[in-house]
């Protein structure tokens, strides 16, 4: 497809008011596009906007409750007089490491609702602009989506929904002149990558991972990657870029790095240790409620 300009356009980010949504919103700005600022506290939205410029409105909107979301989009072809981009990047991770059996079901469903629902009610609502202005969508994936999600299951099951939708949305909008893109990121030096890091039993997932997988990327590299795959409309955007070499060759390397993990003393110790804490939990849960 051609090259597609951010300049006069008008640019919808979800979680932007801090790490890669901020970054993807500022650099939209930078290249001349007017930017909404979305995220779930309306002070920290407009603040965002306000740091970024005069181009820029900041919006609170919950991207689980639909009304909201479509009113927001509505502001927005109200203040800008339409919209060409939109990036679906709001997204949570769980409050603490849990097997699938140990993780409550509010917790998983949660996580599940906002990085998955939250992605679908966010593209859903922007899709008629998108389409009548053949413009260009992208949503936030992780490298989640083709990784074993041990420990992790919410966030892993969402982002690979969100590969699966953006792919679909790809093939769908092409005929119409539209276009839509997958951004997979590793580990990004967010405030969810830190508040994931620090969470309790998240050190027995960095111990059996190799340090090169853990290394960090600023969001203003993430944020920068997303921006250069609109301008090109790219189906797959990746950061770090060998990532996608990874991605290419899943289908040889996940099943091998399926089987290893199972078997490997390291991983079966940690999954055992945190079932074990998830029973003390329930079982002490369950006694301060007769009590």
């Amino acid at each position: 497809m051609p090259a597609f300009d951010p300049n006069g356009k008008v640019a919808l980010v979800t979680g932007a008011a801090r790490g890669i949504g901020f970054e993807t919103a500022r650099q939209l700005h930078m290249r001349g596009a007017s930017v909404v600022v979305v995220d779930l506290n309306a002070g920290e939205a407009r603040e965002a906007a306000e740091r970024i410029g005069e181009r820029a409105i900041g919006i609170a909107t919950d991207v689980t409750d639909h009304s909201a979301v479509m009113q927001t989009v509505a502001e927005t072809v109200e203040r800008f007089g339409g919209l060409d981009i939109v990036v679906a990047n709001a997204g949570i991770a769980q409050g603490q490491t849990a097997t699938t059996r140990g993780i409550s079901v509010e917790e998983w469903e949660r996580v599940f609702e906002v990085d998955l629902l939250g992605v679908w009610r966010t593209v859903r609502a922007a899709l008629p602009q998108i389409v009548e202005r053949k413009g260009h969508v992208v949503v936030t994936s992780s490298v989640y989506a083709f990784m074993n999600g041990v420990l992790n299951s919410p966030y892993a099951v969402a982002k690979a929904g969100v590969e699966s939708l953006g792919r679909a949305l790809r093939t769908e909008l092409t005929p119409l002149g539209a276009s839509a893109g997958v951004a997979y990121f590793g580990w990004v030096d967010t405030k969810m990558v830190q508040d994931a890091v620090a969470r309790p039993g998240s050190e027995r997932l960095q111990e059996n991972t190799p340090d090169f997988l853990l290394k960090r990327i600023p969001p203003s590299e993430a944020g920068a990657a997303i921006v250069r795959g609109i301008e090109e409309r790219s189906p797959r955007i990746f950061a770090p870029r060998w990532w996608r070499y990874v991605s290419a060759l899943r289908g040889i390397l996940n099943p091998l790095l399926d089987k290893r993990m199972e078997s490997d003393r390291r991983m079966v110790k940690a999954v055992l240790e945190v079932e074990s804490e998830s029973d003390e939990q329930g079982a002490a849960a369950v006694a301060a409620a007769k009590r």
